[in-house]
């Protein structure tokens, strides 16, 4: 038996079930790719950043240096509270106590903000795996379930319990669940993989915030 020829033999709801797992195999896939090389780009361009954050001067520096760094979350974080700070010196130029706790909490506010948003960004498509990790094995589940119903039919039909009648029917019903599992494991692995990336990365955001109301707070506060 050719698992082509099994295939093409099945019946259709096994086929439509077996066409659905390929999709969700191929978008799987195609997410894995996409996250991994753009979960790798922000961790590189955030250590990058966040170098030069620790190394320059002035917070005019850091600004200019954003523009290199674009895929970094720490570099979007960074506009937002550096906006609120030359929105907030602006309105009170005065040097002496420019910036107090309400005003350091509004810049907190405008790094959460950007912080969440930055996490949603990270988050995008990660749904899609979990959802491919929990669905498709029950997906191949029912393919199977049709198919043993199918062979179990031919026999009623047939009158024969013999291995020729039998074997078509449950072979197909063991590539739909074969395929089920060839959907669902890489998607686990892959969602839990970039899930740990992801909280590391949530991780160094949490402790850049800290480190920017730090360093606001001592330049210029009271």
């Amino acid at each position: 038996m050719n698992v082509f020829n099994l295939v093409l033999q099945a019946t259709i709801v096994v086929k439509f079930i077996l066409l659905v797992l390929v999709l969700f195999s191929v978008l799987s896939w195609a997410i894995i790719i996409f996250k991994r090389h753009g979960l790798k780009l922000a961790a590189r361009s955030s250590r990058q950043f966040l170098d030069i954050f620790r190394r320059s001067k002035s917070l005019n520096e850091v600004n200019e240096a954003t523009r290199r760094y674009k895929n970094s979350p720490l570099s979007a974080i960074f506009q937002a509270g550096f906006k609120e700070l030359v929105h907030l010196t602006r309105s009170n130029p005065q040097p002496q106590n420019s910036v107090n706790g309400e005003k350091l909490e509004l810049i907190n506010r405008s790094l959460l903000r950007a912080s969440n948003e930055e996490i949603n960004r990270l988050e995008k498509m990660m749904s899609f795996l979990a959802t491919c990790g929990s669905v498709t094995p029950f997906i191949g589940l029912f393919g199977t379930v049709w198919g043993i119903m199918d062979a179990f039919h031919k026999i009623g039909v047939v009158r024969s319990a013999s291995l020729v009648t039998v074997a078509p029917g449950i072979a197909e019903a063991l590539i739909a669940t074969a395929l089920g599992l060839f959907a669902a494991i890489p998607a686990v692995i892959a969602y839990n993989y970039f899930l740990g990336q992801i909280k590391e990365i949530i991780t160094t955001m949490d402790d850049f915030n800290l480190e920017f109301l730090n360093i606001i707070e001592k330049v210029y506060g009271s």
